[in-house]
């Protein structure tokens, strides 16, 4: 599954171990956070994230 960037503080969103402050499970795929979820450190809407390519950053 592929990782998710923060444009904004660089928090990146793994799958494969989900995001507790929201209570959101591993294997959660990003495409399926909801609409209004956003990122834990700075509240960056979910628009604000790029994909991360394996092995690197954004």
């Amino acid at each position: 599954m592929t990782r998710y960037q923060c444009r904004w503080c660089g928090y990146v969103y793994d799958p494969a171990r989900g995001e507790a402050q929201r209570e959101t499970p591993p294997g959660t795929p990003f495409a399926d956070l909801p609409d209004d979820w956003c990122c834990p450190d700075c509240r960056a809407p979910k628009a604000d994230f790029d994909p991360v390519e394996e092995g690197g950053a954004a």
